[in-house]
């Protein structure tokens, strides 16, 4: 089927602020309070006339740029600005197909991006975020769901950025994706989080109907997947993770586990001694047995030329803020690498295409070696978390890291009505905690069926625009 023709008419970027119920920490920032981006964009699809499209993400700090000068503010100010450059360029051009205008811009978005001083992760910020929307808008005016849009490659996707790929045959790919209807989510364990009801003096219990330590969290929502962060420090993230591991032992099923390292070992020696160490306490035995994979353990500047190999002995290693452009997947593959992160904020493109390398390689080697993981950027309850959801499911990730819902009170920097609106619309993913809407995770799953099944990119409701600040308007 022939990709239909696109026009961007106009662009406007909206912003919310929310405060996390319990502080987060990653990486070298610990984040209490942040402002989450929605965009919409007005598309003139061909033959349909304008339609309508949103999306939404959160603008995090110090994940896109960690460099220690910027201040937080500085960090969000940057990224609106990668999103005010993508609009114009996306503004500017002629008729395209929705990748095409993604794939025409691609470089002046960078080039220009880097003139601002972004680096190119933060560059790729903003056009992850109107593709969204515009995808959203493409699929509304013809009636089908995200999954049947990108199925009938009706984005025009294409190899002309990722020549790795040569003559695979991206439609047959495309055609061949099945939408999974229940996805297991990962429950991050942030550097500071409480373990144990001990952790919490009782005066710092919140008692607002959510859990508040990974025990709490287990017991509430029945998690099997775990994702946990390490600080780059060998003797204080071995013991932390001695005692995460005395709570996940106690489970009496099989658990699974990825190590989340952002960037805080500055060479791989320094995590092979941690695992080294790992290895050589009988108390973390069965936590290493659970390890699925490292996720960007090593520095961005350091990733890109070190040979990750003995690490992979351990457990397959993953790019993810390393994965810059649309070049960096396979660049990382000859070093030992062998999956790459899927998040909203790196482009659902870039998700597709990855996959297909994944595909592709895997052909070749003739074993399942390659993958995609799914990851999360504190992904909020409503539009973001639900498109999210609906690209991992089309990717066929069974398990997300998932954290907005622990850490921000669900949809609670909403107004009431726009709660009401997204519980009503998808009772099998929400539901109401003292009055606020937030996910229903059961038995440690979220169910897509309902999300795959609407039209548009995976919301029949959308936020209440006159409710937030304006951040700009482009036509």
């Amino acid at each position: 089927m022939t990709a239909p023709r696109l026009k961007i008419k106009e662009v406007r970027l909206h912003g919310r602020d929310f405060r996390l119920r319990i502080p987060f920490r990653y990486g070298m920032v610990t984040l209490e309070a942040a402002t989450q981006a929605f965009a919409r964009v007005r598309v003139d699809v061909d033959g349909y006339g304008d339609v309508w499209g949103a999306s939404a993400e959160v603008f995090a700090p110090k994940w896109f740029d960690k460099r220690a000068e910027l201040t937080n503010e500085q960090d969000v100010e940057n990224l609106k600005t990668s999103v005010r450059i993508a609009a114009e360029g996306y503004l500017a051009g002629g008729p395209d197909t929705a990748f095409g205008i993604f794939a025409g811009n691609y470089s002046d978005q960078l080039s220009r991006c880097a003139e601002a001083d972004l680096p190119p992760l933060a560059a790729g910020f903003g056009p992850a975020l109107l593709d969204r929307a515009v995808a959203d808008a493409l699929a509304k005016a013809k009636g089908l769901t995200f999954a049947e849009t990108i199925q009938r490659n009706l984005i025009g996707l294409d190899v002309r950025l990722t020549p790795d790929l040569g003559s695979f045959d991206l439609d047959a790919f495309l055609g061949s994706l099945q939408p999974l209807e229940q996805v297991h989510a990962r429950h991050t364990v942030g550097l500071i989080d409480a373990l144990h009801a001990g952790d919490l003096a009782p005066g710092d219990r919140l008692n607002d109907g959510l859990p508040e330590t990974l025990e709490d969290v287990i017991a509430a929502y029945g998690h099997r997947y775990f994702k946990l962060k390490i600080g780059g420090e060998v003797a204080s993230d071995l013991e932390r993770l001695r005692q995460i591991a005395a709570v996940l032992d106690q489970l009496d099923q099989p658990y699974f586990a990825s190590l989340d390292g952002n960037e805080q070992y500055q060479s791989a020696e320094g995590i092979l001694e941690l695992m080294a160490r790992v290895a050589a306490d009988p108390s973390l035995e069965r936590f290493r047995q659970s390890l699925i994979y490292f996720e960007q353990p090593i520095h961005r500047a350091a990733s890109a030329v070190t040979d990750v190999s003995p690490l992979a002995v351990h457990a397959p290693v993953v790019i993810d803020e390393s994965d810059a452009t649309l070049s960096t997947f396979p660049e990382h593959r000859p070093l030992g690498y062998a999956g790459v992160s899927s998040k909203c904020c790196k482009g659902y493109t870039k998700s597709l295409l990855n996959l297909a390398r994944c595909k592709l390689w895997n052909q070749e080697a003739g074993a399942e070696q390659y993958f995609l993981t799914g990851e999360d950027l504190t992904m909020q309850a409503g539009l973001a978390v639900q498109q999210d959801l609906t690209l991992v499911s089309l990717l066929g990730i069974s398990h997300v890291e998932r954290n907005g819902h622990h850490f921000i009170f669900g949809m609670s920097a909403a107004g009431d009505a726009e709660q009401a609106a997204f519980l009503g619309a998808h009772p099998e993913l929400y539901r109401s905690v003292s009055g606020t809407t937030c996910l229903d995770i059961r038995d440690g799953i979220l169910a897509t069926d309902g999300l795959i099944s609407e039209v548009g990119f995976a919301s029949k409701v959308e936020p209440d625009w006159d409710a937030m600040d304006e951040v700009f308007t482009l036509n």
